[in-house]
């Protein structure tokens, strides 16, 4: 090894502490830190100018002529002639290594060079302290100058011609010959030997000594003073892993297990708690804790590895040779394996136990003053970090990462740095001893050790901070650098089981990275197949997630320039192989949709390859580094800070979450990963917030167009007459499929473009995007039904009311004419009548009149009759035995009457258990209820809108009866019952229905509404007679028998969706927000509350406690401080504010005194907005007013007709209920679990699998053991990842394995996860309640784990 340090600099940061080897002729290998090492010390000084090159001659002098090597910066390199401006009076060292070559080798054994540059006479203090360390002082200076200064150094130190050597003319090659010689004959005659420490002493250097120098034995010394970390770690290593495997539960509780296990591991953590803090360790965190920091550490590193170089070199060459006959020597590699790990001593074990006194303190009480004199742990850790040192992220020996240390180191970082705290993330995966430190140390300059043998164990972190220059170029402050231990080929992995701790490591730095670097040295590459098939695991299960990658192969030690051509063949045949790969960890993992390696990232066989060359230039140790291995890496640097340019960096925070969130993964053996995962649950809400607020938007948005739809159609003819009204509903029907197409592409390209912006790690939600696409599809679909069903009931009505209108306006105008004749008489009259007489003259015309119209209004139907025609033809499609059935049945009129009562026959399936049985009779009791509820409340709203009916009501009725029934299909129920329960509600629906009918017939009545119009008639006959004013009374007339009535109606239609909308933008979105919020409102009530007949209702009947749940919170907001009548205030603002813009416009675009004319114009302009009543407009002709006075009349009555419009509305009242619009946003698909009966969380309406990020124990669902009867605690991710069998009424009660659910739940999608527990909610419930859930389930309580009870806080706590 070879290359100029700077002496005098030695305690500068840049100061590389290196390894050597010390060859001697009996070819044994020593390694230590050359600092430490005890060497000849040779100077090399300048006195006066002199002709020659002292640096140059020196790297003659150190170099094998074969292979010479510019060491020191001299005269005659390149770049060597540039002006001195920092180098006069420094010291440069180089050592000299020997091979163990005779031929090769200059001196015999190592030699320290110090080379002092500028003149001796202007650095004296220099130039003594060289003297004073030095076994031998070679002096350059020009003969010519044997001035005093030498003739007195000669005679001081009794030197003889000898001494001097002179150049003459003699080759620079003989000159150094002879300088070698001397040079050997001097080091031979003298002992004195001098280490770079005793050279250097620092004040750091003393702590680092305290501590080490009481080690003797390195395995006692880690016992007594490092016990925290290691029997009792790998205990509590393998207990976390066994929680979550649960591989020894054998045929005990799953909770049960779980319980025992956690108070194991409480003993433990107890125990380190009571050894406390060692003496060493106080000392070392002291230490760390001084601004010398940096200096002790290196000198701990120095120290450390001191000792264990004593010991190591000889166990890894042992080991190495024992590695040549694997099968023979397999207790023998295990054994020396565990002797190395043991023997290993570094700061990492400080930093470790660290980690551990930390761990074990937080469990402890928050006062507790031994918790707070360690709380500060963590900050110093991150400091350190910041400060260029490693951290141990995976502890290599008991393959365990501390979470709440890392957690909390990772916390104080992002605090230290903020707002500064982007990152990404670079990882090298390889085999052992494959140069994957070298390769990052050379790359990014930082310190990872090397060594030969097994060297890193686990995985390494560091932090780099990126330039200010480049940082708006990478997108990022810092670049995370981690190394991981080598993989293992597979025979050594299963002498130690290491296999799947590799497998581990893999898939957890895989998983962070945003590159990974394969390094592939081709002395390995026969074991590289099986090394590539973990990574290859990795990278599937990454892909699986969303993760996106990139990876490097690294190929080293290639030193053909023309590597990258003549390798294509090699870089096909390994592609080719990672394809096999991909397949055999695809059939692995189940996922064999992946074929190519090219599936699972973007790999170019071009670009994605790089060939380096050796390390060194020639023969170590004297050979330098390879300028092509140092080029072939820059470029390899370059190429990934050109991908870092297109990716998005993560935070130190998000960092933190993936570290979690994949080692939860890891040890659960659960590669695949689902939505457990913390960051791909935050990128489904978000997500899952931006498509409710789009899907909102739509629905408020057609909402007010089906709204003005419907009433153009109700005011058709009324005002104008262009075309027919079923023209006018064929146009709004095609415009609502534009307006809807285009609302549905809206959506649509909001999603892509969501997922192209890339926020909030979109990308890990990348497999739910056809969902949300198909769910905007459905909600077109899903919103074009429903216009069309009210445009089709408008059309109805209108057509309906049209011939009676008709009729209506012919009687009026009749009656107008004869009131106009009889006035005309009156008047003729010379004599002034009474109001006697005008009354008499008035009756008699009225009368006469009356008799000569005929009453031509409509015609009663025969309702039930029609109901009774429909409910025939929706059963017609079920087959000739519903048909048969249905025969027997007369009419309806004997149907519907009192209770639903149907025979237990219609559904009770003998071969299930009574159990069973009772289970679904319950069910069916309550389907059947809540249906005929919900169709009486709909037939009640249709009652209280005075229409006629319409056959689209019972078609409705009908549609929703199918549609329940289709959603309990799990009921099994007959087609007998099917009949009973159309029979039943239809009965009870048509005699309604009869009754709005004749009502309608009876209030529509041609001669029925001109007697309501009498008084009006005779109230004008006596004004114009009278010649009075009629514009106050006018005006008042039209506003109270027309426009309140249309104000009425507008506010009954539009304020249900007005509060809806409340309800989700205001300061209630945090309950309606989302699907998940709303939830957890309702779990949040449920608890306040605390009943278990509460829990019942909503676990039974989840539908029915929703829709009461938001009826209820909709009630309770708007009833506090007036707000609907704020709400109506604000609404009939917009509407009045309208009325009277139309009443001024009206005013300027109408004929003089044409009142008729102008209420006209009035109500054309707001068609679209309100329905007029056309008989209260028609009226508005036998008036004596003035047309400007009208509209000031008019004017003023609008304004005050807004507090006589205001009234105390009712929820119920309303035409468009505000609780069915929240109910349509929060309650999705509304599938339940099979087992634990938890709700579905999709978002979107369409969605290929239902799925939950938790169950609930399943005993909630009414599940119990066969033998036993107790309720089950497990959750449903833990069932089906075990062998345990359930049975039920949908297995036909016969027994089916929990693996194989989706043969039963095909819909359904249950992670087989044993690490997801219930939510402490869940737990607190389940124990709360457990004696009454077990009687109301007819079943014995549940055996309930100890630590779920007295949860409320943590219940609480959980719904945060």
């Amino acid at each position: 090894m070879s290359g100029a340090i700077e002496f005098l600099a030695a305690e500068q940061r840049g100061c590389k502490y290196l390894l050597f080897r010390q060859l001697y002729f009996d070819f044994d290998f020593v390694e230590e830190r050359i600092a430490l090492s005890e060497l000849p010390l040779v100077s090399f000084v300048r006195l006066g100018r002199c002709n020659i090159s002292k640096s140059e001659i020196l790297n003659k002098l150190l170099c094998n002529p074969q292979q010479c090597t510019d060491i020191f910066v001299n005269f005659n390199m390149d770049c060597g002639n540039i002006n001195k401006k920092i180098s006069d009076g420094l010291v440069e060292m180089a050592w000299y290594l020997p091979c163990g070559n005779e031929n090769i080798d200059v001196f015999p054994e190592p030699v320290a060079i110090a080379n002092l540059r500028g003149d001796i006479q202007s650095f004296e203090t220099q130039y003594t302290f060289l003297c004073e360390a030095s076994t031998a002082v070679f002096v350059f200076f020009e003969s010519q100058l044997l001035d005093s200064y030498i003739k007195a150094t000669v005679s001081k130190l009794n030197l003889k011609k000898s001494n001097f050597i002179f150049k003459a003319n003699q080759n620079d090659a003989d000159f150094v010959e002879k300088i070698q010689s001397k040079l050997q004959d001097a080091i031979k005659n003298n002992n004195h030997k001098m280490s770079v420490v005793q050279l250097a002493e620092i004040r750091a250097k003393e702590s680092a000594d305290e501590i080490t120098s009481n080690i003797n034995d390195i395995v006692q010394f880690k016992n007594e003073e490092l016990p925290l970390h290691g029997e009792i770690l790998m205990k509590l290593a393998t207990l976390e892993k066994e929680e979550c495997r649960m591989k020894k539960v054998g045929d005990k509780s799953v909770e049960d297990y779980k319980n025992e296990l956690q108070i194991e591991e409480r003993k433990l953590r107890e125990e380190q708690n009571e050894t406390g803090i060692s003496v060493t360790m106080s000392c070392f965190i002291k230490a760390i804790s001084t601004p010398e920091k940096a200096y002790f550490l290196k000198w701990m590193r120095i120290n450390l590895e001191n000792h264990s170089h004593e010991v190591l070199p000889q166990l890894r060459e042992l080991y190495k040779q024992k590695c040549q006959d694997i099968c023979g020597n397999k207790t023998e590699i295990a054994e020396l394996d565990k002797k190395i790990s043991d023997s290993s001593l570094g700061v990492e074990h400080f930093i470790r136990e660290m980690s551990q006194l930390y761990e074990a303190a937080v469990l402890l009480p928050e006062n507790a003053l031994y918790q707070k004199q360690l709380e500060h742990l963590p900050k110093l850790c991150a400091q350190l970090l910041l400060d260029g040192f490693s951290l141990e992220l995976v502890d290599g020996d008991s393959s365990n990462i501390p979470e709440k240390w890392i957690t909390s180191v990772f916390s104080e970082l992002n605090t230290l740095v903020e707002p500064k705290n982007k990152i990404m993330v670079v990882t090298v995966l390889g085999v052992q001893s494959s140069g994957k430190s070298t390769l990052l140390n050379t790359m990014f300059g930082v310190q990872f050790a090397v060594s030969s043998g097994r060297c890193t164990r686990g995985a390494f972190i560091q932090l780099i901070k990126v330039t200010e220059e480049r940082k708006a170029e990478l997108h990022c402050d810092y670049i995370v650098i981690i190394d991981t231990e080598g993989l293992k080929s597979p025979e050594l992995a299963q002498l130690d089981n290491s296999y799947e701790h590799d497998n581990e490591l893999a898939t957890l730095v895989v998983g962070l990275s945003d590159v990974t670097i394969v390094n592939i040295a081709m002395e390995n590459s026969t074991e590289m197949k099986d090394i590539l098939q973990i990574i290859v695991h990795a990278f599937l299960r990454m892909e699986e997630i969303g993760k996106k990658h990139t990876c490097l192969f690294v190929h080293q030690n290639v030193a053909d320039v023309s590597a990258h051509v003549s390798n294509m063949r090699d870089r096909k045949f390994l592609l080719e192989q990672l394809d096999e790969m991909t397949q055999a960890a695809a059939k692995m993992e189940n996922k064999l949709e992946f074929k190519k390696f090219t599936d699972l990232m973007n790999y170019d066989t071009e670009t994605g390859d790089h060939y380096i060359p050796g390390l060194w230039h020639g023969n170590p140790p004297m050979a330098p580094v390879s300028i092509g291995y140092s080029e072939s890496v820059y470029a390899l640097k370059k190429h990934i800070m050109d991908i870092f340019k297109y990716y998005k960096p993560s935070t130190i925070n998000e960092f933190l979450k993936w570290t979690k969130d994949l080692w939860t993964a890891v040890k659960f053996e659960k590669f695949i990963f689902s939505f457990r995962n913390s960051l791909v649950a935050d990128a489904y809400m978000k997500l899952c917030t931006e498509y409710n607020s789009w899907d909102w938007t739509l629905r408020k948005q057609m909402h007010t167009w089906a709204l003005k739809a419907e009433t153009k159609i109700l005011n058709y003819g009324k005002f104008k007459k262009e075309c027919t009204v079923e023209d006018v509903h064929c146009h709004l029907l095609r415009e609502a499929e534009c307006v809807l197409s285009k609302g549905q592409d809206e959506i649509i390209d909001k999603i892509q473009s969501y997922y192209e912006q890339g926020e909030g790690h979109v990308e890990l939600v990348e497999s739910y995007r056809q969902d949300f696409i198909n769910s905007a599809k459905s909600l077109k679909t899903e919103l074009s039904n429903s216009i069309t069903r009210k445009l089709d009931a408008a059309l109805s009505r209108r057509n309906g009311m049209m011939k009676v209108e008709g009729i209506i306006k012919t009687y009026m105008d009749t009656m107008e004419e004869k009131v106009l004749d009889l006035l005309k008489d009156c008047r003729e009259k010379k004599s002034d009548m009474s109001d006697s007489m005008l009354n008499e003259a008035f009756e008699k015309m009225w009368q006469e009149t009356v008799r000569t119209l005929s009453d031509t209004g409509f015609q009663p139907q025969d309702i039930m009759t029609r109901v009774f025609h429909h409910l025939r033809k929706n059963l017609q499609p079920r087959g000739s035995s519903m048909a048969q059935s249905l025969d027997k049945v007369k009419d309806l009129h004997n149907q519907g009457h009192g209770k639903f009562v149907v025979h237990k026959d219609n559904y009770i399936n003998q071969i299930l258990s009574k159990v069973w049985n009772a289970q679904k009779i319950k069910r069916v009791e309550e389907m059947s209820d809540n249906l005929i509820k919900d169709c009486s409340e709909f037939v009640k709203t249709k009652r209280n809108c005075k229409d006629d009916y319409d056959d689209t009501y019972i078609r409705e009725i009908l549609n929703k009866i199918d549609e329940k029934l289709k959603a309990h299909e799990d009921l099994e129920l007959k087609e007998d019952f099917e009949l009973s329960l159309k029979l039943y509600i239809c009965g009870f629906a048509s005699r309604e229905f009869q009754i709005i009918h004749n009502q309608f017939i009876k209030q529509n009545n041609p001669l029925t509404a001109l007697e309501n119009l009498k008084k009006t008639y005779h109230s004008d006959f006596i004004d114009l007679y009278r010649e009075r004013d009629q514009c106050q009374k006018k005006a008042d007339e039209f506003m109270s028998n027309c426009l309140k009535l249309a104000l009425e109606r507008y506010m009954s239609e539009k304020l249900g969706m007005e509060m809806a909308d409340k309800m989700v933008i205001g300061e209630n979105s945090a309950i309606f927000g989302t699907r998940t919020t709303f939830q957890i409102s309702v779990l949040k009530n449920l608890l306040a509350e605390s009943k278990l007949k509460t829990y019942l209702h909503f676990i039974a009947s989840y539908e029915y406690f929703v829709k009461k749940f938001i009826f209820d919170q909709v009630k309770e907001h708007f009833t506090a401080e007036n707000r609907m009548i704020k709400l109506e205030e604000e609404l009939l603002n917009k509407v009045i504010s309208e009325i009277t813009q139309a009443i001024k416009e009206s005013e300027q675009n109408s004929k003089k005194n044409d009142i008729k004319g102008f209420i006209e114009n009035i109500c054309n302009k707001l068609e679209s907005r309100l329905v007029f009543p056309k008989e209260a407009v028609d009226k508005i002709t036998l008036n004596n007013a003035n047309q400007k006075k009208f509209t000031e009349f008019l004017l003023c009555s609008v304004s005050t007709i807004f507090s006589s419009s205001l009234s105390v509305v009712t929820v119920n009242s309303l035409q468009t209920k505000p609780q069915d619009m929240l109910f349509n946003r929060v309650w999705g698909c509304g599938k339940q679990c099979p087992f634990c009966k938890a709700p579905c969380e999709a978002g979107g309406e369409v969605h290929a699998k239902h799925f939950l990020s938790i169950h609930r124990p399943e005993g909630l669902g009414r599940y119990r053991f066969d033998n036993s009867k107790k309720l089950v605690t497990d959750i449903c991710t833990s069932l089906v990842h075990s062998d345990i069998s359930f049975k039920c009424r949908d297995t036909k009660d016969q027994w089916h394995k929990y693996k194989e659910y989706s043969k039963i739940y095909p819909d359904w999608q249950i992670d087989p996860d044993r690490s997801i527990e219930a939510s402490p909610y869940w737990k607190y419930v389940m124990a709360e309640f457990n004696e009454q859930f077990a009687e109301e389930y007819d079943a014995k309580p549940a055996d309930i784990p100890p630590y779920w009870k007295n949860m409320k806080t943590q219940a609480e706590e959980s719904l945060k």
